[in-house]
C-alpha cells in the first residue's frame, strides 16, 4: 500500500507480526454551492441539502489515495450520496457496501434567532450543543458511539479476512471510530483526523 501524503508514525509493527490495516477516509467535496451567512433556519436547510448532495464531479480523489486502497476488494461506505459516490471514485475496482451504520454523527441547527453565521461556524456550535445534550430529536453521542463500535466490529472482521478494510464515511464519525479502534489495541499508522476532504487515517495491528 502507498502511504504518500500521510504522516506515518515511526514505530511500526514487525513484518513477522503479519500486520492488518483499517483505512478511514472522509468523503470528497459535496456538490453544493458556496457558503453564505445564514440564519439558524437557513442553516438547517443547508444541513438537509448537504445530506442530499452527491460528490462534486470536479473533485477527484488524489492518486496516492487510490493507490492506498488499491488492494481492497471491498469498500464500506455511508449511505449518504457524497460518501457512496466517493467510495466508487476512490476504489472503482472494489465492491462498495453501503449502510446507514456509517452515516455522520448527526447535526441539528441550534435555535439562535438573531444570529447569522457561516455554515462552518454553525457546525461548530451545533456540535458543541450536541455534546451538551441538546439533540432536538436526533441521535445523541451514546447512539453514535454504539454505531462506531458496531462499525469497528465489521471493519476488524474484514481486515482479518482480507488484510485490509476500508471505510469511506465522514469526518466526525471517523474520529469516533478511531477512538474505538485505539481502545481496542489498534495503532495509528499514518494520517490524523481532520476536517479535510479525502482525508485518510490508517490504523494497524498484528494479525491473528
Amino acid at each position: 500500500m502507498g502511504v504518500k501524503e500521510l504522516k506515518v508514525r515511526r514505530r511500526r509493527l514487525r513484518p513477522e507480526d503479519n500486520p492488518i490495516r483499517i483505512v478511514l477516509i472522509r468523503h470528497g467535496k459535496p456538490d453544493i454551492g458556496r457558503s453564505a451567512w445564514l440564519s439558524h433556519k437557513k442553516f438547517q436547510e443547508f444541513i438537509d441539502h448537504y445530506e442530499r448532495a452527491g460528490l462534486d464531479p470536479e473533485n477527484k480523489p488524489p492518486r496516492w489515495l487510490m493507490e492506498l486502497v488499491g488492494e481492497a476488494r471491498r469498500v464500506f461506505a455511508s449511505d449518504r450520496p457524497r460518501a457512496r459516490e466517493s467510495a466508487r471514485a476512490v476504489a472503482p475496482h472494489a465492491d462498495v457496501e453501503q449502510s446507514p451504520l456509517f452515516m455522520e454523527a448527526q447535526l441539528k441547527s441550534p435555535r439562535l434567532p438573531l444570529v447569522r453565521l457561516k455554515p462552518a461556524a454553525w457546525a461548530i456550535l451545533a456540535r458543541v450543543a450536541w455534546h451538551a445534550g441538546h439533540h432536538g430529536g436526533i441521535e445523541d453521542f451514546g447512539d453514535a458511539k454504539d454505531r462506531a463500535e458496531k462499525s469497528v466490529d465489521v471493519l476488524s472482521r474484514v481486515a482479518r479476512e482480507d488484510g485490509v478494510a476500508v471505510l469511506v464515511a465522514h469526518g466526525y464519525f471517523n474520529a469516533i471510530v478511531g477512538r474505538v479502534l485505539r481502545k481496542q489495541g489498534w495503532r495509528r499508522y499514518g494520517g490524523r483526523h481532520r476536517a479535510k476532504y479525502w482525508n485518510a487515517v490508517v490504523y494497524e495491528r498484528a494479525g491473528d
